[in-house]
């Protein structure tokens, strides 16, 4: 009885390790895929630096609790599988949703981030967000525009005090 204990309690430590060092966490209801969807669910996941597990519920229960997580318990109901995001919790979310447009067995449930429980329509309006790429450029941008704006206005201060300059010389010039 001991080494099924341990085993649990280890599962149990695996997963909010997955949880705690991720940046965001999705779980999803699986029923009905084949082995080989899991297994293109998986590979397009890992490309976007996601992975996904399947977990037993009564352990990710516990998982959650042991963290303060609340919420979780009416979603921890049938076959689930906790997706986490290593890098882009975005890019995660992107996949599993066009994923599910083509397989319509795989149902989001609820997300997690940043240990606040994130209802399905939460988890889709971050995965409509633009990839972290575009999201750093625009900010880039954004922070430029402003320095651009303000060279251009000095060099256009500098042009016409030379163009003053000029005109002064010219005009001592024809004096003399």
């Amino acid at each position: 009885m001991k080494p099924i204990i341990e085993q649990k309690a280890k599962v149990v430590a695996e997963i909010e390790e997955m949880i705690k060092s991720f940046q965001a966490a999705i779980l999803v209801d699986y029923r009905g895929l084949t082995v080989a969807e899991m297994t293109e669910l998986r590979r397009k996941l890992k490309e976007k630096g996601a992975e996904i597990k399947v977990v037993k519920n009564t352990l990710t229960k516990r998982a959650v609790n042991n963290l303060g997580i609340t919420g979780l318990d009416p979603y921890l109901e049938g076959p689930t599988a906790l997706a986490v995001a290593k890098e882009d919790p975005a890019a995660a979310a992107k996949v599993l949703f066009d994923f599910a447009k083509d397989h319509p067995n795989l149902e989001i449930k609820v997300g997690i981030l940043e240990n606040i429980v994130l209802e399905k329509d939460k988890v889709k309006a971050i995965a409509d967000l633009p990839p972290r790429d575009v999201l750093l450029a625009k900010v880039l941008g954004g922070m430029q525009a402003p320095l651009y704006g303000f060279a251009g206005a000095l060099a256009g201060v500098l042009r016409k005090f030379v163009y003053a300059l000029e005109a002064i010389r010219k005009q001592k010039a024809g004096e003399e």
